[in-house]
């Protein structure tokens, strides 16, 4: 496995965020996930995170990214969650009428060290330890 660098140190820091939407509406499709994905891919960039892996259910999304030992990552993810928020109630209409004065995603978060595990490995572990 290739390690990551800066200028003094080497290091692989995998990181698994789950992310629920208020209430788990049943709101999240492929538009979206993708444009939220997108959202975290440009955010992303400012705080020295790299986007590997992306998925989604109706009501949440797993996110599989990498970040370097200066990444502020709960600046991060309040961050995203405030911006993304904001976007996909002002671009998907119907979303704002299900969540008319609330949040888009949950105030709380699941984040995992995962030492590079896919989200599929990671899924099967949380399925087999009765965490949803």
């Amino acid at each position: 496995m290739k390690l990551d660098s800066n200028n003094h140190s080497v290091f692989l820091m995998y990181y698994h965020l789950v992310l629920v939407v208020k209430y788990r509406r049943k709101v999240m499709d492929d538009p979206i996930s993708d444009y939220a994905k997108d959202k975290f891919i440009s955010l992303s960039e400012k705080y020295n995170i790299t986007l590997v892996e992306w998925n989604h259910d109706i009501d949440h999304v797993h996110i599989l990214f990498k970040a370097q030992p200066n990444s502020e990552l709960s600046k991060f993810i309040n961050a995203y969650k405030s911006s993304s928020s904001r976007l996909i109630k002002k671009d998907f209409p119907h979303v704002r009428k299900k969540l008319w004065k609330e949040m888009f995603w949950s105030r709380s978060f699941c984040l995992l060290t995962t030492g590079g595990s896919s989200i599929e490995v990671v899924k099967t572990y949380i399925e087999n330890q009765g965490i949803k």
